[in-house]
């Protein structure tokens, strides 16, 4: 699941990871956070400035391949980013989420 919210100011786009223990043990958790890590990188240029992103990873992220995880990455930001409410003016946005990522298929 990909959470996002864009603040509406100029500053560089930030990004969290939520691995919970029902994905695995540490070791597990640990390269999942480094595999989404990784393909995260390669997106973040893609988000407003500003825009402040969560990735929540699901207990299929610890068996799913990195071009699974990838896959379930893009469509969740591509979710997350249509979701969005367009408002004019205030202070930012609401968050909106979307589907999980390496969610069983």
């Amino acid at each position: 699941m990909v959470h996002l919210r864009l603040t509406g100011t100029d500053d560089p786009s930030l990004v969290g990871f939520v691995v919970s223990r029902s994905v695995g043990g540490s070791v597990v958790r640990n390269r999942v956070e480094r595999r989404l890590r990784h393909l995260v990188a390669a997106r973040v240029d893609a988000l407003p400035r500003g825009a402040h992103l969560v990735v929540r990873a699901s207990p299929a992220a610890a068996t799913a391949t990195s071009q699974e995880l990838g896959s379930d990455l893009d469509s969740a930001l591509r979710a997350a980013v249509r979701l969005r409410p367009e408002r004019s003016g205030g202070q930012g946005r609401p968050a909106t989420s979307a589907p999980a990522v390496g969610a069983e298929r």
